[in-house]
């Protein structure tokens, strides 16, 4: 079985991991060009590619695989079948007749929910139950081909990087149970209902500005799913402050975590709490665990509190 990968990111060497732990590797890895990154704007390898060059694997980084030159690179590699993880582009039909056993794609939601590219966030964001990881048959529209296979996982109270990476893991180790199965013509795909499908929300930088005036649940949720990108913040003293990690309490916006009434009812107003800060909002008030003043280091917020002592009694914008 002789099949090619096309990934970018660290959740895609996740799914390659877990396909080496049984000895199962791509003749090559298709990904993404070098970019530059940082402040130097040093050019920077995609993660897959650092992952391929360390077990010595054919690197393929095509601006493009709609070139003639792309297809014909991938025509010449002879691969029986393509595996997709989070390549973060879509593959033109010409590409996907290219391997006769066509295009597996590991995708983190349970299909048709959150198609797009950014199911994980928006699941979180939706206070959704459950996702999961399904592995499909890719076509030319996004996220629309038949299923081979699914697994569902709680959503609980993860944050986005744990249950990034928990489907990532999940996705390798389904892929591979499902390749040899696939490769010999033993499962059957069943297409999508398309009528429940959903589309993910696209997130942008400035959904990382909290609005207080949002519920607790609300909120928590955000930073949840919001960090490490684009990061959740609010404005104190005119500086941003970035939120970390904090959990919601079912208190009411006049009252402080310890039920003490405030001075101050506005939501965004800060109190202190036993694990550092409390900030009010619509339904309850945010505990908030860490966070980052503009220009400085991340530390525990009661730390913070000590260190600035005047936030307290203030109104975050």
């Amino acid at each position: 079985m002789k099949f090619v990968f096309l990934g970018t990111p660290l959740f895609a060497v996740r799914v390659l991991e877990e396909l080496a732990k049984k000895n199962l590797l791509p003749s090559l890895v298709v990904t993404a060009p070098d970019k530059p990154a940082g402040r130097g704007l040093k050019l920077t390898l995609p993660p897959v590619k650092a992952w391929a060059e360390s077990r010595r694997i054919p690197i393929f980084q095509p601006a493009t695989l709609k070139s003639p030159e792309a297809a014909k690179r991938l025509a010449e590699e002879g691969a029986d079948v393509f595996v997709v993880a989070a390549y973060g582009k879509l593959i033109p039909g010409a590409v996907l007749t290219l391997a006769p056993k066509g295009a597996l794609n590991i995708h983190p939601s349970l299909l048709p929910r959150w198609r797009g590219a950014d199911p994980i966030r928006n699941a979180i964001l939706a206070d959704d139950a459950e996702t999961g990881v399904t592995i499909m048959q890719l076509d030319e529209k996004l996220d629309h081909g038949p299923l081979i296979a699914q697994k569902a996982v709680p959503v609980n109270e993860k944050t986005y990087e744990k249950l990034e990476e928990e489907l990532a893991v999940l996705g390798g180790a389904l892929l591979t149970d499902i390749l040899p199965q696939w490769f010999a013509g033993a499962i059957k795909p069943r297409e999508q209902n398309h009528t429940e499908a959903t589309f993910t929300k696209k997130i942008v930088k400035e959904d990382g500005h909290l609005d207080w005036n949002e519920s607790a649940e609300t909120i928590e949720r955000k930073i949840r799913a919001l960090n490490p990108w684009p990061g959740i913040f609010t404005f104190w003293n005119e500086k941003r402050l970035r939120i970390l990690k904090a959990r919601s309490a079912k208190v009411e916006p006049w009252q402080d975590g310890q039920g003490s009434t405030l001075a101050i009812k506005s939501v965004g107003t800060v109190s202190r709490a036993d694990s550092g800060l409390s900030v009010t909002c619509r339904n309850g008030s945010i505990l908030i665990e860490t966070l980052q003043l503009e220009g400085k280091k991340a530390m525990p917020s009661a730390e913070f509190a000590r260190g600035y002592p005047d936030i307290i009694g203030t109104i975050l914008a």
